[in-house]
């Protein structure tokens, strides 16, 4: 079986901590960085070029859809999942008109981590 390097991006390090530790608990994936915002994710993905970029809807300097339409331009063969713990069809929408491949609730991280693998094919 094939590692998938997945980078998370996300402000909160509690959070960043939790989804690494229920990723990595699973064979199939490696967490190969860590972002803390939108700008951070964009330098960080284009060098580590992972297989899966991972993140927050809303950060600082710059948020997950943002972010996520700028990564799809510069790395349009890498998926990008947004997650949040707000339930709006207007944000869900938008991200997926800039070309986030899904926007997922946080509700449940353990699950929520178990569910990428549909994501990298």
């Amino acid at each position: 079986m094939i590692t998938k390097r997945i980078l998370i991006a996300d402000d909160d390090p509690l959070v960043r901590n939790v989804l690494r530790f229920f990723l990595e608990s699973q064979s199939r994936f490696k967490v190969c960085g860590e972002a803390v915002n939108g700008l951070d994710v964009i330098e960080k993905a284009i060098t580590l070029t992972p297989d899966l970029i991972v993140m927050d809807v809303s950060m600082p300097v710059m948020n997950g859809i943002e972010a996520g339409s700028v990564l799809k331009v510069m790395l349009p063969q890498v998926p990008v999942v947004l997650y949040t713990s707000q339930d709006s069809a207007m944000i869900e929408a938008h991200a997926l008109e800039v070309g986030v491949r899904a926007v997922i609730q946080k509700n449940d991280i353990a699950h929520f981590a178990g569910d990428l693998g549909e994501f990298l094919g």
